[in-house]
């Protein structure tokens, strides 16, 4: 596909009729519901909770599933918070998914970004060899280069489900043709050059949610714990909602998003790229850090 945006629309076509449900993590990135909406399927949420790491509620999860449910996405690491999806998690899904019949839909596109290693660490559902199973990624994330429209979805799991699944999405895909044959000839050499881009990026991420660390020591706000990815959390005082924490800091030219913006309950969540260069990082993070000391002692 062009991009996973558009698997997205391929899968809900496949897996759901009109009026079906996938489940899908909160908070999460907010691009679910307007795909969703275009594809006439529901979506509902279950939580990712947080106590010092991230995790998935299991019992919330299979809480909200209904008859109608027809997959399960998961987001691994997720955007915003760059949790990943543990074994433990995976068993559990996995359990969950054959006695509902449901599909797994791994969304994988920041998998190259963890900042450390962890055995802990769930692999790819590109490797299941169970029920039915969507891994996707693309060269937006893969290779940092957002500008090369093209994505790519591994269908896995047992082999008569995973062969019905692939010849509903080859009808759409041959209905649509729309990846570009150029982008395509050139994926071998672009993903040649993959792992050296992904490296300098996934450096400048590490280096800067140690420098947000660095920042908030001893502030009222706390960055919450990130595994990967290109975002971080920021838990702000509730002295002022997620929406005035936000424009307080663009008047001071700082840009952040407010939690809401990906379905966080709390008001008072921020949401931070990891990808501006260096100084330009550790002078937003200055001026944030002014802004907190400033609210504090007033």
């Amino acid at each position: 596909t062009s991009s996973t945006s558009e698997a997205y629309a391929y899968l809900f076509w496949a897996l759901a009729d009109p009026g079906d449900e996938v489940l899908v993590p909160t908070p999460s990135y907010p691009l679910f519901a307007y795909l969703a909406d275009l594809a006439g399927v529901r979506l509902r949420p279950y939580p990712l909770a947080y106590d010092g790491a991230w995790h998935l509620d299991l019992p919330a999860l299979e809480a909200a599933a209904g008859p109608q449910t027809r997959a399960v996405i998961v987001v691994s690491p997720n955007n915003p918070t760059g949790s990943f999806l543990k074994h433990d998690e995976l068993a559990a899904l996995r359990a969950f998914a054959a006695r509902r019949a449901l599909a797994l839909v791994s969304d994988e596109v920041f998998l190259d970004y963890g900042f450390a290693p962890d055995p802990r660490r769930a692999p790819s559902l590109a490797a299941e060899t169970e029920g039915l199973a969507f891994a996707m990624g693309g060269l937006s994330k893969a290779a940092a280069l957002p500008q090369l429209k093209l994505a790519w979805t591994v269908i896995a799991g047992a082999e008569a489900p995973a062969g019905a699944a692939l010849a509903r999405l080859a009808f759409v895909a041959d209905t649509f043709l729309s990846p570009g044959a150029p982008v395509q000839s050139a994926l071998p050499s672009l993903l040649a050059q993959a792992p050296a881009r992904a490296a300098r990026v996934r450096e400048r991420a590490r280096r800067n949610v140690a420098a947000l660390a660095r920042a908030f020591a001893g502030s009222a706000a706390t960055p919450l714990r990130v595994e990967g990815g290109w975002t971080a959390v920021v838990r702000m005082p509730h002295t002022r909602s997620a929406d005035a924490w936000a424009h307080a800091l663009l008047e001071r030219g700082v840009l952040v998003q407010p939690g809401y913006f990906y379905d966080f309950a709390d008001e008072a969540r921020l949401v931070v790229s990891l990808l501006p260069p260096p100084a330009a990082y550790d002078e937003a993070l200055a001026r944030w850090r002014a802004l907190l000391d400033e609210d504090v002692g007033a």
